[in-house]
């Protein structure tokens, strides 16, 4: 049986209660067990074969400094985010949208990065935006805080309060449900089970906000952290393929920051990569019945002008294809 405890953190001045659970046997609970919780948590969206989703994840906004690793892409991220919006796509954020384990004031972060943020109020606005918590938001899981930030801001020119995402519920998961073959897609960040950054979040937090942040800037990684530790990034995969042959279901994810789309015959586990390489940024997106990973990143063309490209590196292969009730795949793992 889990017992839960409760986790009382200051964020912005103020006490932030979060909630999360602890196995009593061995102290930790398993990882089919956490993401079993999500998906029984998880709301169901419809769609069909004319809708069209863009998955972007582990943006981590920051404050504009030195250590804010999107700065470099947010000209690149907003050029994506208007292509999205123009071409009728729903935004799906999967995860450490916001760096709130860096920076404690999200004003600040909404601050440094307002053209960003007004895209994404046009999708909200239409109600064409679903926000997931990652571990870098997890304070996204308390009604409280995110009343307090993500509701209004205070505009600074104006000397007013103005209306950001009133009424917004970020979701721990939701699971995409196809109209007609009823095929099921899990989505969620992918921390579910990772110990370091799942249970014990808040203290790698505090590892990251008064140490690692520091560290990172002179170029030394957080070991922690599956982005940065090869070994953490396998397991965290070896253990999520696990998942999906058990119950049978396509996956996409995040947190790894490691984009994958699977081979002919692989398992259906799909990672959206992350928006912080100093190349680009990588998305996945679903449209018309059909999923493919796509690259964005600025080069140069013949004349030496640069351009922001849009490539798809892998796909696009039809969503039936990952389908179980058509393709049962292989046992691959047995233990």
């Amino acid at each position: 049986m889990a017992k839960e405890w409760k986790n009382r953190t200051a964020v912005n001045g103020k006490i932030t209660v979060i909630d999360y659970k602890f196995d009593r046997n061995g102290g930790k609970m398993k990882i089919d067990r956490r993401l079993n919780h999500a998906y029984k948590n998880a709301d169901t969206v419809y769609f069909d074969d004319n809708s069209k989703y863009i998955f972007f994840s582990d943006i981590h906004r920051g404050d504009d400094s030195i250590s804010d690793e999107f700065t470099r892409n947010q000209n690149l991220f907003l050029h994506a985010l208007n292509y999205y919006y123009k071409e009728g796509y729903e935004y799906i954020e999967v995860g450490d949208g916001d760096e709130l384990w860096e920076y404690k004031n999200f004003s600040v972060i909404r601050l440094a990065h307002s053209d960003v943020f007004t895209v994404i109020k046009k999708f909200y606005d239409e109600g064409r935006f679903i926000m997931l918590y990652g571990n870098h938001n997890i304070y996204l899981k308390s009604k409280r805080f995110i009343k307090e930030n993500y509701y209004q801001y205070y505009d600074e020119y104006n000397q007013i309060r103005v209306d950001l995402y009133r009424g917004l519920k970020p979701k721990e998961a939701i699971i995409l449900k196809h109209k007609e073959t009823k095929q099921k897609i899990f989505v969620l960040h992918g921390h579910q089970g990772d110990i370091i950054n799942d249970q014990l979040w808040f203290f790698s937090m505090l590892l990251l906000r008064y140490f690692w942040r520091y560290l990172h800037i002179v170029g030394f990684g957080n070991p922690t952290s599956p982005a940065r530790n090869l070994y953490k990034r396998h397991k965290v995969e070896k253990v999520y393929d696990r998942w999906i042959e058990k119950n049978k279901m396509m996956l996409i994810c995040g947190h790894t920051h490691r984009p994958k789309f699977p081979k002919a015959n692989d398992l259906p586990y799909f990672n959206t990569g992350c928006c912080i390489r100093t190349r680009g940024l990588n998305g996945i997106e679903i449209v018309n019945g059909k999923i493919q990973m796509v690259d964005w990143r600025i080069a140069a063309n013949e004349d030496g002008d640069l351009r922001v490209h849009r490539t798809v590196v892998r796909g696009p292969v039809p969503l039936e294809n990952y389908d179980f009730k058509k393709n049962p795949y292989s046992t691959h793992y047995n233990n």
